[in-house]
């Protein structure tokens, strides 16, 4: 499929329609033709189908945000299983606006021109296709393994991926279900580990808001943590070893946050195997550990 533009659009190949179940179509209609489009007549669900058969699509001009979002998810809403399906491409002839690919678990983002931070759930590999820049999911990569060669410095040893590059993601391992490990050198941008129902997540930085929504599992580590830390989390355990903002815990309904601040439901004390697991985790000493508390939904 291709698409030639003459000005940027929003949301394009965008699997959630902007988050279509918050607004309803009042901002994106997934029948509503694209605007500037030349010499076209598409929806915004043509190229979401297209993608979810597993075919290309070819955009030429610049896009704007939120490009291939939740790219290669067979979301619930729309009557689909909830997991990853095998996506294709998007292959673009121009610059692309910020929070390229957030939530995306599978396909690749060609580009050509630049890209604004701060990305989403992408980390760049060596491309296959000259003269484009090469965009994998993270996500995807560590649940179905790697064929190209990480670009330096990050590196994928293992069942370990270190992100050292200094690029601010949102969404770093969404909707992640493997027993693997991220480690990002340096800040991440907002929902850290979003849906994440395995693996581990280590921020050495700080995150933005959101980090943890929605987790199912697994283990997610920050420093410093932005609003709305662990909010509608159901599983898992998320430790914020520094200051968070506001509303930590939010309709939170299971799992388990460690943090040494206050949060949205009532505090329990950490025990013998909390301070051992804060003691590995962190590198810190039992006493500092002794200083986290622990926030259980019904304890």
């Amino acid at each position: 499929m291709y698409l030639e533009l003459s000005q940027p659009v929003d949301c394009l190949c965008d699997f959630t329609y902007d988050f279509y179940w918050q607004h309803g179509g009042e901002r994106l209609s997934p029948s509503g033709i694209i605007p500037h489009q030349k010499g076209t007549s598409y929806t915004y669900e043509d190229l979401v189908s297209c993608l979810k058969k597993g075919e290309d699509v070819h955009i030429r001009g610049n896009a704007g945000k939120r490009l291939g979002s939740s790219l290669g998810v067979d979301l619930k809403f729309f009557g689909g299983t909830g997991k990853p399906l095998r996506a294709g491409s998007i292959i673009v002839d121009g610059d692309i606006d910020t929070r390229m690919g957030i939530s995306m678990v599978s396909g690749a983002i060609y580009v050509k021109g630049n890209v604004k931070q701060p990305m989403g759930n992408v980390i760049e590999v060596e491309s296959d296709r000259p003269g484009y820049r090469m965009y994998r999911s993270i996500t995807g990569i560590l649940q179905d393994g790697l064929n190209e060669a990480l670009l330096p410095p990050n590196v994928l040893k293992g069942d370990e991926l270190s992100i050292m590059d200094g690029i601010i993601r949102d969404t770093i391992a969404a909707r992640l279900d493997a027993d693997k490990k991220v480690t990002v050198e340096g800040d991440a941008g907002m929902s850290t580990g979003i849906l994440m129902k395995r693996g581990f997540v280590h921020v050495e930085g700080d995150t933005g808001m959101n980090t943890g929504v929605l987790q199912r599992g697994g283990v997610i580590i920050t420093n410093n943590a932005g609003e709305f830390a662990g909010a509608y989390m159901k599983g898992g355990t998320l430790i914020i070893g520094g200051k968070a903002r506001g509303y930590v815990g939010a309709e939170m309904k299971g799992g388990r946050i460690f943090y040494k601040g206050e949060a949205m439901l009532p505090a329990a004390s950490v025990d013998g195997d909390d301070i051992r697991m804060l003691v590995r985790l962190l590198g810190i000493s039992q006493v500092e550990a002794m200083m986290f508390r622990k926030f259980v939904r019904g304890e």
